[in-house]
């Protein structure tokens, strides 16, 4: 595994950590992206992993992309245009893919600020919780940019168009209590606390009948597009499915043999 992303399994959690902390973690090589996408394709193809926590070190999570690069038309942003948009495509694209259609459910920790990528990279995960150092900003506007990444697509699912677009069109900065305030996190929670808060929930989470994680988290995904009745399809071939695996009949069980006592 890449330097740049630290795999780390505890029980059925894995943490995922950005390892650049000189650089903010900021996201700027192909090696990078290469990396955290194996990092969550190994966590998807592992069967003992249950949740995933995706974390930065040091004082940032993620501060974007690297303006060094931007600067000298070097690294992702090198080339023509038809250039640039491939190297999209081959790269941090492929991280919003991996990401996105990873079955098992994410936590981003952000640990500090959360940058233009960087924010976008925890609005690929479900669950998003904040240190009360935490900074956010859908900053691409101010750089004369877009959203490369998927952002566009990504932030109106999470905090809706009206805030989305605020975000976006303004590139404003919003504190830990503002990411709060409008969805974009669900909790914050002090700062020293945070990989302790995180984990916990991961725990609470992967506690849970493994197969009814991954297909509720499939759930949620599809139904974010898909129209009702194909969503009532799919939720009844996953129950189908669900009411066939050792997991539930043992927990059916369990509960029914705890209602005895």
């Amino acid at each position: 595994m890449s330097d740049f992303v630290l795999y780390q399994q505890q029980d059925r959690v894995v943490t995922l950590t950005l390892n650049d902390p000189d650089m903010r973690n900021a996201l700027s090589t192909q090696a990078q992206y290469d990396a955290l996408v194996a990092a969550v394709s190994r966590a998807q193809e592992d069967a003992s992993v249950s949740c995933v926590i995706l974390t930065g070190a040091g004082s940032a999570f993620c501060s974007g992309g690297n303006l060094k690069d931007m600067q000298y038309k070097s690294g992702i942003s090198g080339g023509s245009p038809y250039d640039i948009r491939d190297n999209y495509r081959r790269g941090i694209q492929k991280i919003a893919l991996a990401l996105y259609n990873l079955d098992l459910p994410t936590i981003a920790a952000i640990n500090g600020p959360a940058i233009g990528a960087g924010c976008d990279l925890t609005c690929m995960c479900d669950i998003r919780i904040a240190s009360d150092k935490a900074r956010m900003a859908e900053s691409f506007v101010k750089l004369g940019i877009t959203p490369g990444d998927g952002g566009a697509w990504l932030l109106p699912r999470v905090v809706g168009m009206s805030k989305a677009a605020e975000m976006t069109f303004t590139g404003d900065v919003l504190d830990a209590q503002q990411a709060l305030a409008c969805g974009l996190v669900s909790r914050v929670v002090p700062h020293e606390n945070l990989l302790d808060e995180a984990m916990a929930l991961a725990q609470r989470i992967a506690a849970n009948p493994r197969p009814a994680l991954r297909m509720a988290k499939r759930l949620l995904r599809e139904g974010s597009h898909q129209r009702l009745e194909a969503a009532l399809d799919l939720a009844g071939s996953y129950q189908a499915i669900a009411h066939f695996t050792p997991e539930h009949i043992e927990a059916v069980e369990a509960f029914l043999a705890a209602r005895k006592h």
